[in-house]
Formats: structure tokens, C-alpha cells, sequence
């Protein structure tokens, strides 16, 4: 006789897996170059592996924390958001560091998502958004960036603002942003951002802006905070990630900036789910901000060096889609780019299954290229990924010049 285990919280049922499972496994099965998920493979900047031998010597790294956060991290972040953020951020009670940027998104939805309330999110969408919210017993409404003229500009993707003003009700508690956005690559302008402000102070909204890609905006090109805009630093909450501003994603440390009134509301999730981020990484990441700080500007600085890395691996992706007959949709920050796989002429039935999976299936199998397919960052309005695959170039010289000469020879049988 074998005891049936009892049924998990409906709340979950449907979200036990995440795409990234899936599509690892797919790339490691065929051998292929990954192109798909969006870590970075190359080696540590030198003073990062430096802060790691100093770090070792500290001997309160290796206690328990403060719940909110190390105090010497906390204090170099307030040292280097308060200029960006045009205000002097209290370090003790206006920033708490989280184990990963993911788990600051999970905490700012969860502490205000109460069930039945709506979150506006702008698709196509990081896919845990939705995941939680729902999760949380809160309903995802869906508003799409549009290609608004020309597609193969990502800034030229842009919110429908009859649409977008729609979308929001008495039931709306929360929004979320996404700048430099995942996947498309598009950085949302002063002017944009203005009228998310002034549309969520409309409705009483709280603000979400994911912008753990702020320190990979192509050179040339601003990164605007939508708290800056004048009456919504009171409203929002940004998100900001470790790993993504070091590339260095596996060290999953990220923090969430605000007023005090919010992020006190994060601190109490945090508290009762992890307490607290490891001290030690969170000791060499301060080192490593500290280090920021003080060559701010400066052709030494990693985020002076960081956008130019990015952009010369964004072009080295777009060379080969040129040379394989490839459109792109040009991206002005982050990790990603969009291919249009149309011209491959490739015929699959999508009665059951979207074109944009099977094509994914397709290259990883038969061309050992990874890449994620754009319909599942969507939840309503998957038909505007028409044929697009979204590909990472945050990758070596190495893993490009590998996936490039796939690309380049992706039309030969």
C-alpha cells in the first residue's frame, strides 16, 4: 500500500517548469552553440577575482548580515545610484539587496499583489512576470510594444497610447517596465517614460522598472528612469542586478531601490523567504562598486568598458544575420537580438504548436544553433513574434565566431 502524496497548492499548478529548463536541455542535447539563454561565458574582470581574495581575509563576511543588506554594499550603491537618481538614497532604509534581481521582482509583486488585483505588463515580457503575479492570485492584463514604422529599430517599438490607458481600471495595482528592455533591446525614451508616470499617477499605480541592464546601453545612447520623472520616485520601485552590471550572472545578487514606505514592504517577503543574500558576495560586490565609483567616467571603469563590450558583440551577431539574408530587429542595449527567420522559407504546421518553437526545435537539432523562440515572452498578442527568435550576444568572441559561421552557412543543406 503506497500513500497518495497530497495535491500542491492549486496557486502553482501549470508553472512548475520555466522555459530555461527546456531550452538548456535542448541546446546540451544537440551539442549546440548556445545563442539562447543569457549569461555571459567569459572569464572575470581581474578586479573581481581580486575582491574575491580580499573578500576571504574580512572576517565579518563570512556571518550573518544585516537583513536588508551588508552595510558597506548598501552604502556604495546609495554613493552610486543618489547622483543618477538626482536625490540622496538612504542607504539603511531605501535599498535592499535581494538574492538576485529575480527575487526583488518576486518580492516588490508579492508584498502588493493581493488576489484579484490586475498588473499591467508590457509584452513580450520576461516570463517570470506573469509567473508571479499569478502565483499571487493577481490577473496579468497585457499591453504589446507595437513596431511603430520601421521594425528593425528596436526604439521604434512603442506603446499604443489609446491602448495602453485602456488597459488600466479600478483594479489595477501595479505596472511593470522593463528598460533596456528583454528581448527586443529597446531603451525607453524621456518622453515615454513621462507617460507611464503620469498614466500610473492617474490610476494610484505602483510602479516595477527592471532595469538590471542599465550598464549595457550601447555607447552613444541615455538609459531614463522612469523614477526621475517628476512625482514618480514616490511610486516606483527599480530593480537592479549584480550579476548583469558585472557579467557574472551566476552570482545572483541583486537589490531593489525606492522610498522607504516601499521597499519596507519588500524587506518583510525577503525576511520570511531568505533573510538575507550571502555576506561574502555581497562584501565583493561592494568592492567592486567602489571601485565604479571612484573611476566613474573613466575609459577604466567596467561600466565604461561594459556597453562597449556589448555593442561589439550585438554587431558581430548582425554581420553574420547580414551575410546569411538574416533581418534583425537592431537592439540599443542589453543582451538580446531579434532575428526574422522568414527568409529561411521554412514551412512547419503551427495548428498545435507556435512557428517560432518548431523553428527554435529546428536550428538547435539540425543546425546546432540555440536560440529562444519571442512567442513565449508573449501571454495575450503572440502573433506580433511573427517569425522572430530572440539570440544572446552577451557571449565570447569565441561562442560568437562559433554561432556566426552557423548563421553564415545557415541556408546550405
Amino acid at each position: 500500500y503506497q500513500r497518495r502524496v497530497r495535491a500542491p497548492a492549486q496557486r502553482i499548478v501549470g508553472h512548475e517548469k520555466t522555459l530555461w529548463v527546456e531550452y538548456s536541455a535542448l541546446a546540451l542535447k544537440h551539442n549546440a552553440v548556445n545563442l539562447g539563454q543569457g549569461f555571459p561565458d567569459f572569464p572575470a574582470p581581474d578586479f573581481l577575482k581580486e575582491a574575491w581574495s580580499e573578500a576571504v581575509e574580512v572576517p565579518q563576511a563570512h556571518w550573518y548580515t544585516r537583513g536588508q543588506g551588508y552595510p558597506r554594499l548598501v552604502t556604495a550603491l546609495s554613493d552610486m545610484y543618489s547622483p543618477e537618481f538626482g536625490r540622496v538614497i538612504d542607504p539603511l532604509s531605501e535599498i535592499m539587496t535581494s538574492v538576485g534581481a529575480y527575487e526583488s521582482l518576486y518580492a516588490a509583486l508579492t508584498a502588493f499583489t493581493d488576489p484579484g488585483d490586475e498588473v499591467i505588463l508590457i509584452e513580450p515580457h520576461f516570463d517570470s512576470y506573469s509567473v508571479v503575479v499569478e502565483v499571487c492570485g493577481g490577473k496579468p492584463v497585457y499591453v504589446p510594444l507595437r513596431p511603430q514604422g520601421d521594425p528593425s529599430s528596436a526604439n521604434n517599438w512603442a506603446l499604443d497610447h489609446a491602448e495602453f490607458e485602456k488597459a488600466f481600471s479600478s483594479k489595477t495595482k501595479l505596472l511593470m517596465v522593463n528598460t533596456p528592455h528583454n528581448p527586443i533591446g529597446k531603451l525607453f525614451s524621456a518622453e515615454e517614460m513621462e507617460f507611464i508616470a503620469r498614466t500610473c499617477e492617474k490610476h494610484n499605480v505602483i510602479i516595477i522598472s527592471d532595469e538590471v541592464y542599465e550598464r549595457c546601453v550601447f555607447p552613444g545612447y541615455d538609459h531614463h528612469r522612469i523614477a526621475n520623472v517628476p512625482g514618480a520616485w514616490e511610486r516606483t520601485i527599480t530593480v537592479g542586478s549584480a550579476g548583469k552590471s558585472f557579467s557574472m550572472t551566476g552570482y545572483k545578487l541583486g537589490w531593489a531601490v525606492g522610498p522607504e514606505e516601499l521597499i519596507g514592504k519588500l524587506q518583510a517577503v525577503h525576511q520570511t523567504a531568505v533573510y538575507s543574500a550571502p555576506t561574502i558576495l555581497q562584501e565583493v560586490i561592494a568592492r567592486c562598486v567602489e571601485r565604479e565609483n571612484e573611476l566613474k567616467g573613466h575609459e577604466d571603469a567596467y561600466h565604461t568598458q561594459l556597453p562597449q563590450i556589448m555593442e561589439k558583440g550585438c554587431q558581430s551577431v548582425i554581420s553574420a544575420c547580414n551575410e546569411a539574408g538574416l533581418s534583425v530587429v537592431e537592439p540599443y542595449g542589453g543582451y538580446f537580438i531579434l532575428v526574422d527567420t522568414s527568409p529561411l522559407g521554412l514551412e512547419f504546421d503551427t495548428s498545435e504548436v507556435d512557428y517560432d518553437v518548431q523553428c527554435v526545435q529546428w536550428l538547435t537539432e539540425h543546425k546546432k544553433l540555440a536560440g529562444i523562440p519571442l512567442s513565449l515572452f508573449f501571454g495575450k498578442n503572440k502573433y506580433l513574434s511573427d517569425k522572430y527568435i530572440r539570440l544572446c550576444f552577451a557571449k565570447s568572441e569565441e561562442t560568437l565566431a562559433a554561432g556566426g559561421n552557423i548563421l553564415k552557412r545557415i541556408n546550405q543543406s
